[in-house]
């Protein structure tokens, strides 16, 4: 996990959530180092040879690329998350980001995890036109998710895994 709290937990203590705008303006920029932070400094971005599920997703739009690993344990937590990737900022940014957020979730907590979550991560402000980068890796790992899933009962009926898990990247 990251040494800091993330900026939406730091914003919430303030006043409420409310801030003046001569503070917005400060939280603002504090959110522009926060993403450059997690894309020039990323966190868990490596490839995990013995992860349970791994899975590719993509932005055509955009060109971002990202493939997310996940090792869960007995109990349905995520015990591990990395990615790999290539991409805008916000993208990348946005793996490290989930990566640290992940860890620890139960299968259901992480699908749950919706598009405002991502958003207030990475600054309302910064991200509202790119919307579909910040929440890329999002997306990949709820997949993830429903991937894991669908093997683990279809192992359970005695039948071939699918998809990713299988060898094969979506």
């Amino acid at each position: 996990m990251s040494e800091h709290p993330p900026l939406r937990i730091l914003w919430e203590r303030r006043n409420g959530g409310r801030v003046n705008p001569k503070e917005r303006r400060l939280d603002r920029q504090a959110y522009i180092e926060h993403i450059l932070d997690h894309f020039q400094h990323p966190r868990h971005k490596h490839r995990m040879d013995d992860a349970d599920v791994q899975l590719g997703g993509g932005n055509p739009g955009c060109g971002d690329l990202i493939t997310v690993y996940l090792k869960i344990g007995p109990d349905e937590r995520v015990e591990e998350m990395s990615f790999e990737g290539e991409g805008c900022t916000i993208s990348q940014a946005g793996g490290s980001i989930i990566s640290e957020m992940a860890p620890g979730m139960t299968l259901t907590e992480v699908k749950a995890l919706g598009v405002p979550t991502m958003v207030e991560e990475m600054g309302d402000d910064i991200v509202k036109s790119r919307v579909r980068c910040a929440t890329l890796a999002l997306g990949t790992v709820q997949a993830a998710v429903d991937l894991f899933r669908r093997d683990r009962d279809r192992a359970a009926a005695g039948l071939p895994p699918v998809g990713a898990s299988a060898g094969f990247t979506v």
